[in-house]
């Protein structure tokens, strides 16, 4: 795949300029392309600047409402409302985390819900906000795409529906588990299609159930992205749970519209839902000592004999801290094919193209 790269700062900066173009108050910009350039440089690049045309099409249906202003409109000591008015999910999920994580110093728990939202980039992100405070964090969200079926079924309704988990544990080291409940992220797919690249075996099928690498399949064709394990012999039923799990906490407990239900994301906003929580570890045992434990814990995976020497064991959140360090260090790549379509839309917004 052919790519150019760019310092995280000019990258995260081209991202501000697209969305401030777009109508977002200064601030939101900035906070959106933060968390935005944050995915791209931990290797998260489903989640990234490859969203921005997804964004402009939604922008431009009015699905999305880039001027919108989040507000908190319930509260109790331990839990929080978020309406985010169809704004644009990243700068309503810090703010819903953030309050979480507020809650929970007061009382030691904290739940926040954002309701009529849209697509908020990376899961993980909010999840940290709650483990660099010394939480024990998570967050899951609902997906504008319909694109799974259940396990045995042949049409689909369900999302990639993702969620998070994380622990403090070594300092700069946490617990960080970011996943999709399918086997592979729509966006992981959009990617291969924006290069001309094929998906790897089990990711997708066909519009007749079918599996296939092609992603055009499921991005163009009517075909479908599987659950996470690929298959029924490969417990996709499992992934297929926690898509349901995920749903009926992030869209449910928001009030907006399941998967399965007609006109889902179709209007007048995308109408999503994210769910956070922050949980002090306090609460039952004395906070450093958890965290130790779960650091000791990371480690005894990381020392476990590895079948390939070349191939070290690793704990969640590692792979993405290696990117992010050699992404730092050498520039955060991106496809030429997506490049070109991203300076299109940056044109037509009138924002300055800056990535060369």
């Amino acid at each position: 795949m052919h790519s150019r790269t760019a310092p995280h700062a000019q990258h995260r900066e081209q991202l501000r300029l697209i969305l401030a173009a777009w109508g977002l108050a200064p601030q939101d910009a900035a906070e959106t392309a933060q968390i935005l350039a944050w995915a791209d440089l931990h290797g998260i690049d489903s989640h990234g600047i490859s969203m921005i045309p997804s964004y402009d099409a939604w922008r431009r249906k009015g699905l999305v409402v880039p001027a919108a202003r989040p507000r908190i409109v319930r509260e109790t000591a331990v839990s929080a409302l978020v309406d985010a008015g169809g704004a644009l999910g990243h700068v309503p999920g810090a703010l819903a985390m953030r309050k979480a994580v507020a809650l929970a110093r007061a009382g030691g728990i904290g739940v926040a819900v954002v309701r009529d939202t849209a697509h908020f980039g990376a899961c993980g992100y909010y999840t940290l906000l709650a483990v660099e405070a010394g939480m024990i964090g998570m967050v899951a969200t609902t997906a504008a795409g319909v694109r799974v079926p259940p396990t045995g079924g042949a049409a689909a309704r369900l999302g990639t529906d993702p969620w998070s988990f994380g622990a403090p544990g070594e300092p700069g080291r946490p617990f960080l588990l970011d996943m999709a409940t399918t086997t592979a992220a729509f966006g992981r797919v959009r990617n291969k299609v924006n290069e001309n690249l094929p998906v790897p075996p089990g990711w997708v099928l066909d519009a007749q159930g079918r599996p296939s690498t092609d992603p055009h399949d499921v991005a163009a064709r009517g075909g479908f992205l599987t659950s996470l394990g690929g298959s029924r012999e490969g417990a996709s039923y499992k992934g297929y749970g926690l898509a349901m799990m995920v749903d009926i906490l992030a869209g449910g407990l928001a009030g907006m519209s399941y998967p399965s239900d007609a006109g889902h994301a179709q209007g007048p906003h995308l109408g999503l839902g994210h769910f956070f929580l922050a949980l002090d570890p306090g609460l039952f045992v004395e906070a450093g000592a958890f965290a130790a434990g779960v650091a000791r814990f990371a480690d005894a995976m990381r020392a476990t004999p590895p079948v390939d020497p070349a191939q070290p064991v690793m704990v969640p959140g590692d792979p993405e801290r290696a990117i992010a360090a050699r992404r730092a260090a050498e520039g955060i790549p991106v496809g030429t094919g997506l490049l070109a379509q991203v300076r299109a839309v940056a044109e037509a917004s009138g924002a300055a193209w800056v990535l060369g």
